[in-house]
């Protein structure tokens, strides 16, 4: 099979689809490697790095699209990219489609089969390639929220940990999955005062049983989750419902009723986002206010950290990656189940179900 890599296009995006070193395992299995010139360069790969273990460089994305059976990204096409992909191609990259209809049509109407990472799953009931962004960018939520409460940001002008003699802030995590379990520990590890919030009785004894005590693991109710909110000075907004955009958990009424310069990190925007104010945001512009409070938006926000993102990715989506390369996707899928579930668009119909139910598609399962 072509493999191709193009370079991401979205703004600050600096991962890539393969490092040198997963592009030389689909070399060894027979394949063509195919690389657009400087692909990998915002996180030290030079072109170089890729003919060494036997890629082929090429001078743009549209070469690339033509030449290429299987392209392989980190973020979802924009719309010039959908525009370069046909029914022969197979697009293994991360979609969200739920909140962007846009994008969901544009790949419709080109008729490629599109993988999402973040609809595979596991035995264990887990999402195996969404879960090494969601442990980078549940660690990041703390960061980069720490950095908003500082005043000249907008936010409060308050230490995460606060020091001896004046008492930390207060952060809650809505949502105990992978990205708020990371967020969590981070949050601990900064020495802040921190409650996570999830409807899960085992989730919450896990997260108990793992902080002693140094977490209130606290099952979310409205009532409870809004008392929490109007005394956070940040929220982390964790939660995640599989290809489906995310539940609006935070009202904008609720809003205008906390802290002033209290700050509010929405990880799943990338799903629509869990605040009802929230927009999707960049690295260049990452934050915005509303009633006094600070959102931070951004929709690749593990972008920011792109060379340990990216080897954390590939680890992940290599193995999924060779299967689809060595026997096709419809064999792949047929072999694996939890790969088939990754399929969200094919030959112009919506094969997931959230997605056709959150966008008004009819659902065609992907047997059909």
């Amino acid at each position: 099979m072509i493999v191709g890599v193009p370079k991401e296009i979205k703004v600050h995006e600096y991962r890539v689809g393969l490092t040198p070193g997963s592009a030389s395992e689909f070399v060894r299995s027979g394949h063509k490697v195919i690389v657009e010139t400087g692909a990998g360069a915002g996180i030290g790969f030079s072109d170089e790095d890729y003919q060494a273990v036997g890629a082929e460089i090429i001078a743009t994305a549209a070469e690339v699209f033509q030449q290429a059976e299987m392209i392989i990204k980190v973020k979802e096409p924009q719309l010039i990219e959908c525009d370069m992909l046909n029914e022969n191609h197979l697009l293994y990259t991360y979609l969200h489609l739920a909140p962007d209809p846009a994008q969901t049509e544009a790949l419709m109407k080109s008729g490629c089969t599109a993988i999402a990472y973040e609809t595979v799953t596991n035995d264990a009931g887990g999402l195996p390639l969404l879960a090494p962004m969601s442990e980078v960018a549940g660690r990041m939520a703390i960061q980069a929220g720490a950095h908003a409460l500082e005043k000249e940001c907008g936010g409060r002008g308050l230490l995460l940990g606060g020091v001896p003699g004046v008492a930390p802030a207060k952060v809650v995590v809505i949502g105990g999955g992978v990205s708020g379990m990371n967020a969590a520990e981070m949050a601990v590890g900064m020495g802040a005062d921190v409650s996570i919030f999830d409807r899960n009785l085992d989730v919450l004894r896990r997260l108990d049983n793992r902080f002693r005590g140094a977490v209130k693991a606290r099952y979310s109710t409205g009532h409870d989750l809004e008392e929490a909110v109007l005394e956070a000075d940040l929220v982390i907004g964790a939660v995640l419902v599989a290809g489906a955009a995310a539940p609006k958990l935070v009202t904008a009424e609720m809003v205008k009723r906390m802290k002033d310069g209290a700050v509010m990190v929405d990880i799943a925007i990338d799903q629509g986002g869990c605040f009802e104010n929230s927009h999707a945001t960049t690295h260049a512009d990452p934050t915005f206010i509303i009633d006094g409070v600070v959102y931070y938006c951004v929709a690749n926000m593990p972008g920011a950290v792109a060379r340990t993102s990216t080897f954390a990715l590939n680890n992940a989506t290599l193995p999924f990656g060779l299967a689809l390369a060595n026997k096709g996707w419809k064999q792949a899928c047929k072999d694996d189940a939890h790969l088939a579930n990754g399929v969200n668009v094919s030959g112009g119909f919506v094969t997931y179900e959230a997605v056709a139910n959150d966008l008004g598609y009819d659902y065609h399962p992907l047997e059909m």
